[in-house]
Parts: C-alpha cells; structure tokens; sequence
C-alpha cells in the first residue's frame, strides 16, 4: 500500500521566512539603535550649546565667545542633518523590506492552506470510503499494522502542525503590517524633525555670517585681547612648570634617601603606592570625567589657527570647557593637591598630582583645597568664574605627564 507522506515544502518555508525576518532585521535594527543614540546626544549637545548661548551677553566684547559657541552649534547641527538623512533612509530601506516580508507572508499562508486543503481532502476521503480501524486490522501481520497506526498518528499530529503554523503565520502576518503603520509614522516624524533642524541651521548660518562680518569690523581689539590672553598664558605655564619641576626634584631627593635607608628587598611602599597611582591614572585613559559637569569644548589643545583672525596660531597647553555659570569644578581622578596659585587672567588654579601624572583646573572664581589636600574622584574642588563683561564661565582644563604636555581629549571621555 502507498501512503501519503506529510508535505515538507511548508517547512522550508516556514525557515526561509524566520531568515528573512530575522538575519537582515538585526543588522538595520543595530544601525537604527546606533543613529538613535547619536541623535540623542547631538540633541543633547545642541541643548546646552543653546542654553550657553543665551546666557552669553550681546556685547561687543562676547562678540567672539559668541562666534564660538555658535561654530559648535552649527558643526552639531549639521552632524544632526546627517543622522537624520541616515535615519530616513534605513526607515524607507525597513518599509521596503517590511513590505516584502508582507507579500512573502501572504504567498507563504496561501500555500500553507493549500497543503492543509489537500490532507483535509485525503483524510475526508479515508473517513468516507473506509473505516480506520479496518484499515489498521487489515494489515497482513503485526508489524503492518503497528505501521499503519504509527503512520495515521505522525498524519494527524502533522494535519495539527500544519494548522499551527497557519495561525501562526498569520500572526506574523498581522504583526508585520501593524510594525509597518509604525515604521511610516516613524519616517514621517524623522521628515519633519529634519525640516525643523535645516530651518534652524539657516539661521545659524545667518548669524554667523553676521558675527564674523562684526568681528572682522574688530580686529584691533580682538589682537590687542589676544596679546593680553598670551600673557596670562604664559604666566600660566611658568607657574605649573615651577610647581612640577619642584615637586619631580623633591620626589626623586626622596626616592634617593629611601633607596639608601631601605633594604635591597624590593621597593618602599611610598614608592609602590606612587607606581599604582600612576598606573591606575594611565589604565582610565579616555575614561576620565570631565572638569565639570556639562558643557562645550571651545578651544582645543595644540597648536591651531584663530577662530577669526588671518594667519595668526594660537597655542594652547589644554582645553578650555564653557559651562553653566557657577558650575562646580571636580578632580577628574583621586591624587593629591600640589598647589594653588593665583594668576591674573586664569584666575585660582589648582595642580593634583596622580603618581607621574598631573591636571591642571584654572579659571577658578573660588577654590575649596589647599596645598597638602587628598582630593578623590569627581570631588569638587571650586568653582568655575564667569567672566563679568561676557557672562561667559569658562574652565581651563590641563594633563601633564612630568613636565610633558598631553592632549586632555585623549583623556576624558564624553560629556
């Protein structure tokens, strides 16, 4: 006797369709996580670029503080745009695909109930045309007919399979076309997110373009305060230059003396201690918090040209932050206070030492240590100063290995 044998087309299907919902989807739904995130965070960016913005004065001495501040603006304001191109397109990429899974779906059911019509139609006609039990105690001996009893068991539990996985499917049938609605309304959320930031871009642009004209109008001034800054730059330097040189040559006076007061065991603690310190500064490498907690990087560190001003270099030993006014400045890393100082156009500086290394906070209104200090992660240590005629505050943000100057970007991690 020949048997009919459960269709297995309906199972390749069936796995064709979980790859295709499943592989292509993770890799768009991880791009789409991933442009989220930065979406946010520019948003984010832009926020407290906006807010420092308008605590800015309108004068002509913030004129160039403004300029800054609205480069940064506008540099995240584009970098949006971007996203959000990059967000529109994975949406419409999601809908086609979305709707071809749909279509795939609906073959998919169409061919499931086809099958399921053909065994509804075979056991119709077993039912019909003879009786089961005569169709099991027919058989020539024992072992024909525990066959033929298996093989109507395996026929009935694949007839309930096979509904199963019509019901199922068209759950996922319905699924994906509720998901696609959301993906359209999504796509048109992101269309007009993207309108809104190009109308804001135009006028930044705009005022830019004003400000710049404003400051070219300016020259004079603006070199005559750039004159000024290198000064204060200068001291500056010199005074952490002073404060490191000491604190290396009293350091290695007393390596010497506990060198020769120790035995030749193995190494001092105090010296053990200054190798961890160092050691655990150099492992949070772009991990380190920032200076304060929010705010806009308006100088970079290094050499660079002046924001405004032909063929003239500005150096700078560090980063210079804008932030909230009376913003409270913390130790980036636990170490030790080795000075603070006073210097006309920073301000209150603080030096904390971590084993080699060294940060530097100037620009400070007021300062709660002092020499000697222990100081521990994230503690506050003073409070930025807001300059009077601008309005602007401002922290001074330094990281010194010795007496060698290091990038503080490579060092702290986002804001």
């Amino acid at each position: 006797m020949t048997y009919l044998r459960p269709i297995n087309k309906s199972n390749r299907i069936l796995i064709f369709v979980v790859v295709l919902l499943i592989l292509p989807g993770i890799l768009l739904s991880q791009r789409r996580r991933d442009l989220e995130s930065k979406r946010k965070k520019l948003f984010k960016n832009i926020k407290v670029t906006s807010k420092l913005l308008k605590t800015t004065t309108k004068n002509k001495a913030a004129t160039l503080d403004r300029y800054i501040a609205l480069q940064e603006q506008i540099q995240s304001r584009e970098e949006l745009l971007l996203t959000l191109e990059q967000e529109i397109q994975i949406s419409e990429e999601s809908i086609v695909r979305t709707d071809n899974v749909i279509e795939s779906l609906r073959d998919d059911i169409a061919q499931l109930q086809y099958d399921y019509s053909i065994m509804a139609r075979h056991a119709f006609r077993m039912k019909k045309n003879s009786n089961i039990l005569y169709f099991i105690f027919s058989a020539g001996n024992f072992n024909e007919m525990i066959k033929r009893w298996r093989y109507l068991k395996r026929y009935d539990q694949y007839r309930k399979k096979q509904a199963r996985l019509i019901i199922s499917t068209q759950q996922s049938l319905e699924s994906k076309i509720t998901s696609l609605e959301r993906k359209k309304d999504d796509k048109l959320v992101l269309i007009e997110k993207e309108e809104t930031q190009k109308g804001l871009l135009e006028k930044e642009l705009n005022t830019k373009e004003k400000l710049l004209s404003d400051l070219k109008r300016d020259e004079k001034r603006l070199k005559k305060e750039l004159t000024k800054q290198k000064k204060a730059h200068t001291r500056l330097n010199n005074a952490i230059e002073d404060i490191i040189r000491v604190e290396i040559a009293e350091r290695r006076r007393k390596e010497r003396d506990a060198k020769l007061a120790t035995s030749s065991l193995g190494k001092n603690s105090s010296t053990k201690v200054w190798a961890n310190l160092s050691s655990n500064f150099k492992k949070n490498k772009g991990r380190l918090p920032w200076p304060v907690e929010s705010g806009i990087i308006t100088r970079k560190f290094g050499k660079q040209e002046h924001p405004t001003l032909k063929k003239v270099i500005i150096d700078n030993n560090g980063i210079d932050i804008q932030t909230q006014k009376s913003q409270e400045v913390r130790a980036v890393f636990g170490g030790k206070v080795k000075g603070t100082q006073f210097i006309p156009g920073y301000d209150y500086t603080i030096i904390i030492q971590h084993g080699d290394y060294y940060t530097v906070y100037s620009n400070l209104k007021e300062i709660y240590v002092k020499r000697g200090d222990v100081v521990k992660l994230k503690q506050s240590i003073g409070i930025v100063r807001t300059n009077p005629k601008t309005n602007k505050s401002e922290v001074h943000f330094e990281v010194w290995k010795e007496k060698k100057r290091l990038n503080p970007i490579y060092w702290v991690g986002k804001s």
